[in-house]
């Protein structure tokens, strides 16, 4: 008998995704009875609002059943472009506009269009755990920027300089940062833009979580002077708008790039789904008022758990400006067969129930990251178990 032949190498290049893997685990504990208290997923705990639920059902009500375009229906794209003008002063066209099933698909998309082996791709240090292995995907190059945590963790143009080369291809700016909730000063951004333009780099602004910016107006750096054909625009509506198992993504770009990820997509997942689609409409042209509401409740839970965590010895938290995220250092409990952010969250799951993401999938090792996108039952419930945890942790080492 013939052997099977091992997986093409090109899967070894990448990882299971570290929140993926949390969740899984916290569901396989739950469903086992254990009461777990779940602060890995990144994901809205509010509803999606009804008007878009009912513009789905109307959709399904009309036989909206079938294929579209690949690349989403001309509304959609026509309602994206104008809600990014709206919200950022943009000037994009639907020749500009790819809708594509999430964004963690837009920003695969695009990796794959524009980076080939051997390019380098700048990213800031923590980093959302899917842009390494897109990169490492496409056969490009990581280039990791580490940033200071008594900074908050920001990215400066200083940073991006001094890890240039002749082969750098693309930075990638998330802003507000998934997972620490920095949000980079807008004059280092301006500079940043200024030197990819020179360059003729590639800037891919992930823009997820835009709309939640504790402090300021949000802005896009596609709206920058001159940055139009520089940058390219990953977007999603799943943290917006509470439609994360939707799946609605999308990409602004040069309208050649848009025409590549388009054969891409052709031969992958072809257009996302019809009835999504419809509501997607809904979300982006109806009210917005959702947008305010959820933002200004992540605002208090953020406010709670930032006060919370600092209180217990040992631990610092610098107080995320965006997302809803907190990214904790814990290693001042990293004793007592705890020497890494990875078997601290371990062992705080099968000790005290409680889900968190260690800092090794973001490229830190002292942290772990908590998502507040849960109800305050549940973020009181699970900093106590996280507070006696640790408290346990640092008195055992006292008394050895």
């Amino acid at each position: 008998m013939q052997t099977i032949q091992e997986l093409a190498a090109r899967i070894s290049t990448i990882s299971v995704s570290s929140t993926m893997a949390v969740s899984a685990e916290a569901d396989r504990l739950r469903r086992q009875g254990a009461d777990v208290v779940d602060f890995g997923a990144g994901e809205p705990d509010f509803p999606t609002p009804d008007n878009i639920k009912q513009a789905a059902f109307k959709a399904i009500e009309q036989n909206f059943t079938r294929y579209t375009n690949t690349g989403g229906v001309e509304e959609l794209k026509q309602a994206i472009c104008s809600r990014h003008q709206t919200d950022y002063g943009t000037d994009y066209s639907t020749k500009e506009c790819i809708v594509t099933v999430g964004g963690k698909h837009a920003i695969f998309n695009l990796m794959q269009a524009l980076i080939e082996p051997g390019d380098e791709v700048m990213i800031s240090v923590p980093y959302w755990v899917t842009y390494k292995d897109v990169v490492n995907y496409a056969g490009g190059a990581c280039v990791f920027v580490d940033t200071d945590e008594k900074e908050g963790f920001a990215l400066t143009a200083a940073m991006v300089e001094r890890h240039l080369s002749p082969h750098t291809k693309m930075i990638v700016i998330n802003s507000p940062s998934n997972p620490s909730g920095a949000v980079f000063a807008r004059r280092e951004l301006e500079q940043i833009a200024a030197i990819a333009r020179d360059r003729g780099i590639w800037i891919l602004t992930d823009e997820c979580y835009h709309r939640f910016l504790y402090d300021g107006e949000p802005y896009s750096m596609a709206a920058f002077p001159g940055m139009k054909e520089t940058v390219v625009v990953a977007g999603s509506l799943s943290k917006t708008y509470a439609m994360t198992g939707w799946r609605i993504g999308f990409v602004l770009a040069p309208a050649p790039v848009i025409g590549g990820i388009m054969k891409l997509q052709s031969h992958s997942t072809s257009n996302p789904t019809s009835i999504a689609q419809k509501a997607a409409i809904e979300a982006l042209r109806g009210p917005q008022e959702s947008v305010g509401a959820m933002l200004a409740e992540y605002k208090k839970r953020r406010d709670y758990v930032i006060e919370r965590l600092r209180a217990i010895d040992g631990v610092t938290a610098n107080l995320p400006h965006g997302a809803f995220y907190a990214y904790p250092n814990v290693s001042a409990a990293f004793r007592n067969g705890i020497s890494n952010s990875l078997e601290f969250a371990g062992k705080l799951l099968s000790e005290a129930l409680v889900a968190v993401v260690p800092g090794e999938a973001f490229g830190t090792g002292d942290h772990v990251r908590i998502s507040y996108a849960t109800s305050m039952q549940e973020l009181e419930r699970g900093l106590d178990r996280m507070q006696k945890f640790i408290q346990s942790r640092l008195a055992c080492g006292r008394g050895a």
